[in-house]
């Protein structure tokens, strides 16, 4: 139902993931994939030096991560921290003529 008042009428609120917050969960998991996969290497001590093998890792482990929560936020949105967003009820601006 449109509405003749001006402005836009707030119609109701949906829970939605706060994609601001995943930030430290998205660096848990990258880091326990990436500690997963690499845990029976061999130590090895460079400061200087930086190996192409272990640049891969980190990628793979960061894709691997986006995944994971990709489909974690998808699936079970309960699990993390929501917030509120309004949805709006269209008005004689917003219908088309």
């Amino acid at each position: 139902m449109t509405s003749t008042n001006k402005g836009s009428q707030v119609g109701g609120h949906r829970n939605e993931v706060d994609q601001q917050k995943l930030g430290p969960a998205m660096v848990i998991t990258a880091g326990l994939i990436l500690g997963m996969r690499t845990i029976s290497w061999d130590a090895t001590h460079s400061d200087g030096l930086s190996s192409i093998e272990w640049e891969k890792e980190v990628e793979h482990s960061v894709r691997v991560a986006k995944r994971v929560l990709t489909f974690l936020t998808t699936r079970y949105p309960d699990l993390f921290q929501s917030k509120k967003v309004p949805w709006y009820v269209a008005n004689d601006d917003d219908s088309p003529r």
